[in-house]
């Protein structure tokens, strides 16, 4: 907490993959055709396979969880704004920024947000809990 300001950001990137979409619906026990079977995708608006709207998410929560604030972070709340689909192939950078911080609660609220090509396609604000050195 102590070394944190406004302002600060960080980011990772990541290239989605079709093994990823599998994993992600495994694990989830999200098995959307719209996510894993390219014949029924191609019926949708979307004409193709696209990733998990949280997958994309939980890129945001791997900056949070290893870059910023980093290891100890623990979530409170999170909002999120679907804007475009990810699809496979595509690199989606997450990056989170600090809006605010409330020293006396050990909080950082931090501005979300992810993007293929530059283009936004998940946003929001996330609220952490962010570990203090110690004594």
């Amino acid at each position: 907490m102590e070394d944190l300001a406004v302002g600060q950001a960080a980011e990772l990137s990541r290239t989605v993959a079709a093994a990823d979409l599998d994993a992600f619906a495994a694990i989830s026990g999200d098995d959307n055709p719209l996510h894993l079977d390219e014949e029924y995708a191609a019926t949708t608006p979307f004409k193709g396979r696209i990733a998990h709207g949280m997958l994309a998410a939980g890129y945001i929560s791997a900056v949070i969880g290893t870059r910023l604030p980093g290891p100890g972070a623990i979530y409170v709340s999170q909002t999120l704004r679907f804007r475009r689909p990810v699809r496979i192939g595509d690199k989606v950078t997450a990056r989170v920024e600090i809006t605010a911080l409330d020293q006396t609660r050990s909080r950082a609220t931090l501005a979300t947000v992810c993007r293929v090509n530059g283009k936004v396609v998940v946003e929001g604000e996330a609220e952490v809990i962010v570990p203090r050195r110690g004594p």
